[in-house]
């Protein structure tokens, strides 16, 4: 959920109707947060960036995790100190 807070606002500048809702003078500053409030589904992230997911069908990235530490192991002993060469 998406929210925009502002902090500091008179009450005199709120929109009318929600001025009638406070029973603040004019002069008090409130803090105003608005939520985005929908039931609709969002639509799914869609690019036509050629770089994005090029590496999707490499067979040995299937497990990143243990891809990273193959990548990381000359560098780092098990410990995490680093190997010196």
């Amino acid at each position: 959920m998406n929210a925009i807070v502002i902090e500091h606002v008179p009450v005199e500048e709120l929109p009318a109707a929600w001025r009638a809702q406070l029973a603040q003078p004019g002069t008090t500053t409130v803090t105003v947060r608005i939520e985005q409030d929908s039931a609709e589904p969002t639509e799914a992230f869609v690019t036509d960036d050629p770089a994005f997911g090029m590496w999707r069908d490499r067979e040995d990235m299937a497990d990143v995790p243990a891809y990273v530490r193959k990548l990381r192991e000359p560098r780092f002993r098990a410990d995490g100190s680093r190997n010196e060469r």
